[in-house]
């Protein structure tokens, strides 16, 4: 029998072989095949975009809703009818599960609840329901921010079906790998919630609108974006997810400063006026973001999973291959032939300073590795653009200026 390592490494090679061709594809822009009439529907004024007009912040705010709605109803499963102990399943799992919220208010809502027992339900069951449309919503909200033409392509069928599919199976290896009474409903769930949310995301994708950053600022906009709803992602994590809400109250500070920022970055972001063509340094940046996140998509939770459960060398081959083929198509989008030498140099010295800056991320003291990865993240993306708008000023500043006689 395949172990839970051997699956996961099994999907990791096989999110990154699929997943990276898949991206390519539904990224390559359409144009008129040669000699082919136009078709009876091509008169035709494009319709409303689907999805109701609303973006994916709007549905993962839904999400996260209910996900810690079946929180507060667990809460009240556990204090009414196992007078407070989560014993009957935390023994099955584990450290680090079920500290359960406190307090007289939490007590008083539990009293008043009626027929405590019919909420059984909430027991493991509904976060694996809601667990897949959370980090897929959350990824095209970041994708969105980077490049909303390259996240618009991660809502194509095949793309947003290998995605649910990938990253259900590593869902379901580690409730495998997690066995306990519940596990066989989990699954089904799992399963269910692959078909459904992959279904409707195809059928009503969320408006992904706006542009891509094409400024230093609005890379770093985009940058602290992603990092503060990572951030939040990481919050809803410990305290919904792995059932602690219990921590809430600690991590309540944390997660208010990522809101913050995230709304400030945001509606800077918006309040941008039309910006002057990007420099080599900040086109590069600004692409090769856009394209690791979109190429990275499917295989994103396998690898991660991978870190804990599969073989450290092909988890690191799953990320090369990844990051190499966003490497090909930027430079493929953005660099001149003829400037290929100068770009390569300044590249290098920014790479080199973002690299100095990421190794930061080792010395804080042991946490959850996705903290360290979004860390690192993000010092290596703030040191590499301010490194890349650096030189891209002085590569204005340089250029010899005309006058009317030239």
């Amino acid at each position: 029998m395949i172990t839970v390592g051997a699956g996961v490494d099994l999907l990791v090679a096989a999110s990154v072989l699929a997943g990276v061709p898949l991206v390519l594809r539904a990224g390559r822009k359409p144009g008129p095949r040669a000699g082919r009439k136009p078709g009876p529907r091509a008169g035709r004024k494009p319709g409303p975009r689907p999805g109701g007009g609303r973006g994916p912040g709007f549905w993962l705010a839904l999400t996260v809703a209910a996900i810690y709605l079946n929180q507060a109803l667990f809460t009240v499963y556990v204090l009414r009818v196992h007078r407070g102990d989560p014993a009957f399943i935390a023994r099955h799992l584990p450290p680090g599960w079920f500290d359960l919220a406190g307090g007289a208010a939490v007590r008083a809502v539990a009293d008043a609840f009626p027929a405590p027992e019919v909420l059984e339900f909430s027991v493991l069951r509904v976060q694996a329901f809601l667990e897949l449309p959370f980090v897929i919503l959350a990824y095209l909200c970041v994708c969105r921010w980077l490049d909303p033409v390259r996240a618009r392509a991660l809502t194509a069928p095949a793309v947003l079906w290998a995605a649910c599919v990938a990253y259900s199976v590593v869902f379901g290896l580690v409730e495998w790998g997690l066995r306990n009474p519940y596990t066989t409903d989990d699954l089904v769930l799992r399963a269910a919630s692959c078909v459904v949310t992959a279904a409707l995301l195809t059928r009503r994708p969320p408006r992904l609108t706006g542009r891509a950053p094409a400024s230093g600022v609005e890379v770093l906009l985009a940058v602290g974006s992603a990092a503060a709803l990572g951030v939040l992602v990481l919050v809803v994590y410990d305290t919904a997810l792995l059932y602690n809400l219990g921590h809430l109250p600690r991590l309540l500070p944390v997660a208010a400063a990522a809101g913050g920022v995230l709304a400030l970055a945001r509606g800077l972001t918006r309040r941008a006026g039309t910006p002057r063509e990007p420099g080599p340094g900040i086109r590069t940046v600004s692409a090769g973001l856009a394209w690791f996140a979109a190429l990275f998509f499917v295989p994103a939770l396998p690898i991660r999973y991978a870190m804990d459960l599969g073989t450290p060398w092909l988890t690191i081959a799953g990320a090369s291959v990844v990051a190499g083929a966003a490497l090909v198509v930027t430079v493929r989008d953005v660099v001149d032939r003829a400037g290929a030498g100068r770009w390569l140099a300044r590249m290098s010295v920014a790479v080199l300073a973002g690299l100095v800056a990421a190794s930061a991320a080792l010395l804080p003291p042991p946490t959850y590795p996705e903290v360290r990865i979004l860390l690192a993240a993000a010092l290596f993306l703030t040191a590499l653009t301010a490194v890349c708008a650096a030189t891209d000023r002085a590569v204005v500043r340089g250029r010899p200026r005309t006058t009317a006689l030239d």
